[in-house]
């Protein structure tokens, strides 16, 4: 769904797929990905916080601009 605008209705399909156990095992594994890749005097819960929500607000901005670009029909 990265280039159109989400609709509330469609959201059944990735349930259907991805239950909030998988959701929660997708988002922990990426916080032990970005844990391991910090420098070892940057290896700290602030630290992950900041490249976490980093990383998480340009995929944001980035999904919108898709969607700016790529109009749906």
């Amino acid at each position: 769904m990265a280039c159109q605008e989400f609709r509330f209705e469609d959201s059944g399909k990735a349930r259907s797929m991805f239950g909030p156990g998988q959701v929660d095992q997708q988002i922990r594994q990426a916080i032990q990905m970005c844990w391991m890749m910090l420098p070892a005097g940057k290896k700290n819960a602030d630290e992950v916080e900041k490249q976490m929500r980093r990383v998480f607000e340009r995929s944001i901005r980035n999904m919108r601009e898709d969607g700016e670009a790529f109009p749906k029909k």
